[in-house]
């Protein structure tokens, strides 16, 4: 009753969604973009009956509100934690500086700090035959605020694939786990299970980017080679891999190659991906194009394509000996 007067009197509106419940984002009267990054904070052991009416004007003290959102249970209680994102930094800071184990009750501290702001999801146990293009099509059908699809060869489980996804905001990725928990992927296999992304994962998966002696083997990992320092002709590379893919009775492969990110320094990073017919799975990677003059008479998006063919012509190099 409470929180419904305090609505009523301030005019502001809180919006729920999927188990979280909305304010601002942003607020009435907003100018501008959204804050930058780094500017929002966790609040947890909050007591299951306080709600926005006591929160919102408690937080909002130490500066401008630009989101905050109370995590909630289907039976109407909080679920004991929020966010609160401000429009600077400095007043982030000061919120921690002024409520962490902020006695918001006798014998209730509560706690504020810096929100993890986990943004990466991983997929495990996806179907070796899914293709980038299937998956990244269905997530946008089911999630919002995808950036962008990485593909690997799991490291548990054979004939399997996992995949990380990122997204916008972590808000966006909260709203995607949760999406993507209740089973609304759809891809033809049971046991296809979404957790944020672990940081010992995404170490190990960054490894895989480099070629290590055990692949040069015969290995089945799909790492993806460093770029050669010499500049090689994109002609001559793609030459002979249509000779290596014909002597293996595959079929021309096709390149995808898109540039996801640009570095103030000037550096270019591309995803690229090779679809080679008669090949059981698509070949996908990254690689960082330098902003030198390396390479002369390349294109950016020609450069991006040579490590792509290095890298299948790598991968045949493994796996059909």
């Amino acid at each position: 009753m409470a929180l419904l007067a305090w609505k009523k009197e301030t005019g502001i509106e809180l919006v729920q969604i999927n188990g979280q419940r909305h304010y601002g984002g942003p607020p009435p009267g907003w100018e501008g973009g959204p804050p930058p990054a780094g500017t929002e904070v966790y609040i947890a052991r909050l007591p299951q009956d306080v709600y926005e009416n006591t929160l919102i004007p408690l937080f909002g003290s130490v500066g401008k509100l630009y989101e905050f959102r109370l995590m909630m249970t289907f039976s109407g209680l909080n679920r004991g934690f929020a966010y609160a994102r401000y429009a600077s930094l400095q007043e982030a800071q000061r919120a921690i500086a002024t409520f962490h184990r902020f006695p918001l009750r006798q014998g209730c501290a509560i706690v504020v700090c810096w929100s993890t702001q986990k943004r990466e999801l991983v997929l495990n146990g996806l179907p070796a035959s899914v293709s980038q293009q299937k998956l990244e099509a269905r997530l946008q059908m089911v999630t919002e605020g995808l950036c962008s699809v990485t593909l690997h060869a799991s490291p548990c489980q054979r004939q399997a694939k996992l995949a990380v996804l990122e997204y916008g905001s972590h808000n966006a990725a909260a709203l995607a786990k949760k999406a993507l928990m209740e089973g609304n992927l759809r891809l033809k296999k049971e046991g296809v299970r979404v957790d944020w992304l672990d940081p010992q994962l995404k170490k190990k998966l960054q490894l895989y980017e480099k070629p290590s002696p055990s692949c040069v083997q015969g290995g089945e990992s799909l790492a993806v080679p460093r770029p050669v320092s010499a500049p090689l002709s994109l002609q001559d590379v793609l030459e002979y891999l249509n000779m290596v893919c014909w002597k293996h009775r595959l079929r021309t492969p096709l390149f995808i190659t898109k540039c996801v990110q640009v570095n103030p320094n000037g550096w270019q990073k591309f995803w690229y991906q090779v679809v080679i017919p008669g090949y059981h799975a698509p070949i996908s990677g990254f690689t960082w194009v330098s902003p030198d003059r390396a390479g002369q008479g390349q294109s950016k998006q020609e450069k991006a394509k040579v490590v792509a063919a290095l890298h299948v012509l790598w991968v045949l190099g493994c796996q059909l000996k």
